[in-house]
């Protein structure tokens, strides 16, 4: 796999930092968790739901890795871990600001003994700014990111996001500051630190909202399920529910009055072009919901991919993990349970032609790989780990 010549030390806990090592780990990154052994470990190993004594939550997002228990606030175990980035290409940590440079483990510190170590840090607000000291929750950012701002029914209160974007986004670009970083650093031989804010990723995330406001001085607000500047463009009553029709251009709008047996809708004067569709979208949604009420939705999405009409259901969990094809794409895999049985997980999504991700390995029980890693990269014996082990280091 493309990345299985990297090695990370991952000090990160939850979801965000975890997260985005799963990505390097799931294209071949040999990622070594690294956890407090007098803490449990990783808190999201105690997050629901459980099996077998395991946290799914915990398996969903830290498989294909190692783990190894080592005490950081101990000078023995700040020098062990020291050691290991001399053996490493990245280290991750998701703490609040200064936090590595009060361990004298913050990448001022590390490259020196490392110059082409790539230093990964995802937390709330960054390394600068007046907010660099301040905890953060997926929650948090998501109130002060905008998204709340936009999201959920007209009229209706600030909603969160169903998922915590807030921290997946903010792992998804920590992986991609981390590719760029390897990149760079193959082309001049230099590391650097990547500073990945999860506020800083909300703003990003927030599409033309911004612009519009900053252009326009429009202040966006919630409006459901429809598009902002595309109509039509969202969910659509049929007799048994919702479904889900894009026709976000004035060919495919033409195209659906043709299909619903309505052609004379394509000259209505409130809807021959995209802006005044927008415009005059209540009555738009009036009418359209007035004919689909008149099939199923299943009934209705088989006629309009027939004639290439964007749409689709809004599938419930359980819809969405027997979809044809979310399985035939190994959208949902299974993962052996460390304690007995499996549990079913979302799989690897970018598909690689020559270098295809894989899941070879369950997510480790806490200090699985301890030994494994001290003696095979610091040559270390069992007579010394047992010794650090005694002394509660490892």
């Amino acid at each position: 796999m493309i990345l299985n010549d990297i090695r990370v030390l991952d000090l990160t806990k939850v979801l965000a930092g975890p997260f985005c090592a799963m990505q390097l780990a799931d294209f071949g990154a040999e990622v070594i968790k690294v956890e407090n052994p007098h803490t449990g470990g990783d808190d999201s190993r105690q997050f629901g739901p459980h099996s077998n004594d395991t946290s799914v939550y915990f398996m969903s997002i830290n498989r294909n890795k190692k783990s190894i228990a080592l005490d950081l606030k101990s000078s023995a175990g700040q020098q062990l871990f020291k050691d290991l980035v001399c053996e490493a290409d990245v280290v991750m940590e998701n703490f609040r600001a200064g936090v590595m440079d009060d361990l004298g483990l913050g990448y001022e510190e590390l490259k020196k003994i490392n110059p082409g170590i790539v230093y990964a840090s995802s937390s709330g607000f960054g390394h600068s700014g007046p907010y660099r000291d301040r905890p953060a929750y997926d929650a948090v950012i998501q109130g002060m990111g905008g998204i709340m701002s936009v999201t959920g029914e007209k009229g209706g209160s600030p909603t969160r996001v169903g998922v915590s974007i807030g921290d997946l986004a903010a792992g998804l670009y920590l992986a991609y500051g981390i590719v760029l970083a390897l990149l760079h650093r193959q082309k001049t031989g230099e590391g650097q630190k990547v500073d990945v804010a999860m506020l800083d990723c909300q703003v990003a995330l927030l599409e033309n909202h911004i612009s519009r406001y900053l252009t326009a001085g429009e202040v966006p607000e919630p409006i459901g399920n429809r598009h902002p500047s595309l109509a039509p463009f969202g969910s659509f009553r049929t007799c048994d529910g919702y479904i889900i029709i894009a026709a976000g251009n004035d060919g495919l709008w033409k195209e659906l009055c043709r299909v619903l047996g309505c052609p004379g809708w394509a000259e209505d004067p409130r809807f021959a072009t995209n802006s005044l569709r927008v415009e005059n979208y209540s009555a738009l949604e009036e009418i359209l919901e007035q004919r689909l009420m008149e099939k199923t939705g299943r009934e209705w999405i088989d006629i309009l991919v027939k004639s290439g009409i964007p749409c689709g259901p809004i599938n419930s969990i359980p819809d969405l993990v027997k979809d044809p094809q979310v399985q035939a794409r190994d959208m949902i895999v299974e993962i052996e349970n460390p304690n007995g049985g499996q549990v079913s997980v979302s799989g690897v999504p970018v598909k690689l032609s020559h270098t295809p991700g894989d899941i070879t390995k369950t997510a480790p029980s806490l200090g699985e790989d301890t030994y494994e890693v001290l003696q095979t990269l610091l040559g270390l014996s069992d007579k010394e780990i047992n010794r650090l082990k005694e002394e509660g280091i490892v």
